[in-house]
């Protein structure tokens, strides 16, 4: 791309069109990902420890009642959740699409003679295997997937759990990811990040799109030496209460409870995640 491919840009990409997925499963930007996923700095590819080992405390003692169960970690990233549930006394398999997280996960585990197996591969192919005693997909892993394919990812974890399994998700407020889609354009100036090791500009832009409820982001990064300009964009669906409520209830989940967030089980809204412990 050149500059003058932003300026032409269409102002109404399609959803999953135009903006489908950022490149997890890249080498290079998976290392660069891995980075922002153990930086104790900001809570965005994945949490600070401190968080996570609150929330690991939470799972352990609520959802599993303190019982050593079989837990798969969909989109795992670089096991900070099983790595730290195995230390518990939990046996966990985690999958993700990032190889250079899929790696440092399965070094942790070897290092500290976990009980985990870690899979690099795609959940919408993978095979989850069965008999596990939770599943679990965090941090707003669900919105980043087509509706058709939310839809099977959840029938094939109902399938991988045991009679008396537990699923445990962590989506996105519907309101969060409309709240995504209308915020005001960005940019600002990057020595190495997550889109570049190079110095680079990095123009953000989000759109709303209230017919399919989806919120569309691009990231225009511009290197400084030679102006080439990169795009990457991804799209997040959003869906309301109920509609979580319908797509578990589809794919075999009877008993549905709805939590303010990971961690609590307050009615009161906190933050832009919301959890969901299915049965």
């Amino acid at each position: 791309m050149q500059i003058a491919d932003i300026v032409t840009r269409s102002r109404q990409p399609r959803p999953w069109v135009d903006a489908d997925k950022i490149p997890w499963h890249e080498p290079e930007f998976s290392r660069r990902m891995l980075r922002e996923h153990l930086s104790q700095e900001h809570d965005l590819a994945s949490r600070r420890f401190v968080i996570v080992e609150e929330h690991v405390r939470w799972i352990h003692h609520h959802v599993l009642r303190g019982r050593p169960a079989r837990i798969l970690d969909l989109g795992c990233g670089p096991g900070l959740y099983t790595n730290r549930l195995a230390k518990l006394g939990h046996s966990c398999v985690g999958i993700d699409f990032s190889p250079a997280s899929i790696e440092y996960a399965r070094e942790q585990a070897v290092r500290r003679q976990l009980d985990c197996t870690y899979v690099h591969g795609d959940m919408r192919t993978a095979d989850f295997g069965t008999g596990f005693d939770l599943v679990m997909m965090v941090f707003g892993e669900l919105n980043v997937f087509h509706p058709s394919d939310a839809g099977p990812i959840l029938a094939k974890a109902r399938r991988a759990l045991a009679p008396a399994g537990v699923l445990l998700l962590e989506p996105h407020r519907f309101g969060a990811i409309e709240q995504l889609g209308r915020q005001s354009p960005s940019w600002h100036t990057v020595e190495s990040g997550l889109f570049s090791d190079r110095p680079h500009l990095w123009l953000e832009e989000s759109f709303w799109n209230p017919q399919s409820h989806t919120a569309v982001q691009y990231f225009h990064v511009i290197d400084a030496a030679t102006g080439d300009v990169t795009r990457h964009g991804q799209t997040m669906q959003a869906y309301t209460d109920e509609q979580y409520r319908s797509l578990l209830a589809g794919c075999g989940f009877e008993s549905i409870e709805l939590l303010a967030s990971l961690g609590t089980t307050d009615e009161a809204p906190q933050g832009h995640l919301m959890a969901i412990v299915a049965r």
